[in-house]
């Protein structure tokens, strides 16, 4: 599966980013107008600590090292990830029903090699090698449990990081007004007690709603793509297994497709 640039999520990103940094910036003292040094109320070093530090180690502690190590995977799934056409895998399955049904199982022996998916060469190597129907069913449903199962788990992390996130927030907003309250006379530590206080709720907004639930939601969406193929997969490897017409074999399979993409198959059918 080649890997193509996600342009909604790059763009997206970017102008988030962009939206923020104006909103810190812009200024209507004396006229509308971006005032780059006024990042800098924006940054506090023990705010940092607090949410960002804290954010951190809470998700090394409550998830394994593995899962985090695969962060940088996640990126690349989201920025550029596989691209999952069920269009493409129905005509391939439909192809390989089509040869098999005139030339028998066998036949599909010579393509194999040719497949690029691996899913999808593993489950008609099983159909080649005349595994029996039922263990072949019971295989490929474990695999889409597992799958489901993996990128549950990896969607785990940041599904907790906007959790902590806020959390760590609230605690250093907790810290901000314990030592505001302890100082309360001292006029020259209100300003950095309630600095603390306040952007540590700002950083850890931004931790949820910035970073943690688009990439969980992104991931989700990448899921459910490939869960999709999948299923394709599982459902036509099966017919051909059974000797269906591969007539039947199609229309069975696209009325796994959501309904806009079948309407997109049956268009793109007609003119043929």
């Amino acid at each position: 599966m080649k890997s193509k640039p996600d342009l909604m999520s790059i763009l997206g990103f970017i102008i988030v980013c962009a939206l923020i940094f104006v909103g810190c910036t812009l200024s209507t003292a004396d006229g509308v107008k971006l005032v780059p040094s006024n990042m800098k109320n924006f940054f506090d070093i023990p705010s940092v600590a607090i949410v960002i530090g804290g954010t951190i180690t809470a998700l090394m502690i409550s998830c394994p090292g593995s899962q985090l190590a695969k962060i940088p995977k996640h990126l690349m799934i989201i920025f550029s990830p596989k691209q999952y056409d069920p269009n493409v895998y129905i005509e391939q399955l439909v192809s390989f029903a089509r040869k098999a049904r005139i030339n028998g199982l066998l036949a599909l022996e010579e393509d194999l090699a040719n497949i690029e998916d691996a899913f999808l060469k593993s489950s008609m190597v099983m159909v080649v090698d005349s595994v029996d129907p039922e263990k072949v069913k019971q295989q490929l449903e474990a695999r889409l449990d597992n799958l489901t199962d993996r990128h549950a788990q990896d969607r785990a992390i940041y599904s907790k990081g906007a959790s902590y996130g806020p959390a760590f927030g609230m605690i250093g907003t907790l810290i901000g007004l314990i030592n505001l309250l302890k100082d309360l006379e001292d006029a020259s530590k209100i300003g950095p007690n309630m600095a603390v206080a306040l952007i540590t709720t700002f950083y850890g907004t931004l931790l949820a709603n910035v970073i943690f639930n688009p990439i969980n939601s992104k991931l989700q969406a990448r899921h459910e793509e490939e869960f999709l193929c999948c299923l394709i997969i599982c459902e036509g490897v099966q017919a051909i297994q059974a000797g269906e017409n591969p007539k039947f074999i199609q229309e069975r399979l696209m009325n796994l497709l959501p309904q806009y993409k079948q309407k997109t198959l049956d268009t793109e059918g007609g003119s043929d």
